[in-house]
């Protein structure tokens, strides 16, 4: 269905919507270009099988049922891929990142969906009673959270520098019939020298709402003073 047309629109509104629908279009379709370029991608290098560490949903500090996962053990089953969201929090990072939060938001509403198709995981250099505690209060049940602050998981996958300072990224993962684990394609936000924030906007819908809207997504940023209804 083309672009809906309401009765009292002036031929200026309509003309102007029109060439909007056609910008939107091509939008669309470059995209899709984008996105088979990216699948493209000819094989990643193979990876560490890096270590974990994991601890159930009521976890605190203190307690002691820690167990460790390694990344080849992240795929559930052959013929999957899997993503990982490396989540600001940890080492030099001491409050939870706001925005990583509102990210994760979205993936725990969506994790059902997805892992029909791929695997997903969350990575924090946060310890997992840390990490688990800031889930409480976010309400993230669906989702599989991993501490990698015992690792050089994040340092060598370009999410945390040598001083413990974190950054947020996505980061796709193959794996080869004989188990070994390839680094398939990562995206941070920090895209060029004068684009600081927007490299990873796909990741959520809160930015495309804004923008449908006459004021847009402003200066406006992400809190942590308020939580899922």
């Amino acid at each position: 269905m083309r672009g809906t047309s309401l009765t009292g629109e002036s031929a200026e509104y309509a003309s102007a919507r029109e060439e909007l629908r056609q910008a939107e279009i091509e939008l669309m379709r470059h995209r899709e270009r984008v996105a088979d370029q990216r699948r493209r991608l000819p094989p990643g290098p193979v990876v560490d099988d890096y270590v974990f560490e994991e601890g159930p949903a009521d976890l605190l500090a203190g307690d002691s049922p820690v167990t460790t996962v390694r990344l080849s053990e992240l795929f559930t089953r052959p013929g999957r891929d899997l993503v990982v969201y490396h989540f600001m929090y940890g080492k030099r990072q001491t409050e939870a990142c706001p925005m990583c939060t509102m990210w994760i938001d979205g993936f725990n509403g969506v994790a059902h969906h997805v892992m029909r198709n791929a695997d997903l995981a969350i990575v924090a250099a946060a310890d997992p009673p840390t990490l688990r505690t800031h889930a409480r209060t976010r309400g993230w049940t669906n989702l599989r959270l991993l501490s990698a602050g015992s690792s050089t998981f994040k340092q060598d996958l370009g999410s945390e520098d040598a001083e413990g300072n974190q950054d947020s990224t996505v980061s796709v993962f193959t794996r080869d019939e004989d188990g070994a684990v390839r680094h398939f394609y990562s995206a941070h936000p920090r895209m060029a020298d004068d684009i600081d924030q927007r490299g990873i906007d796909l990741l959520s819908p809160v930015w495309h709402l804004l923008d449908l809207t006459p004021r847009g997504r402003g200066d406006w940023y992400a809190g942590l003073d308020y939580g899922p209804r």
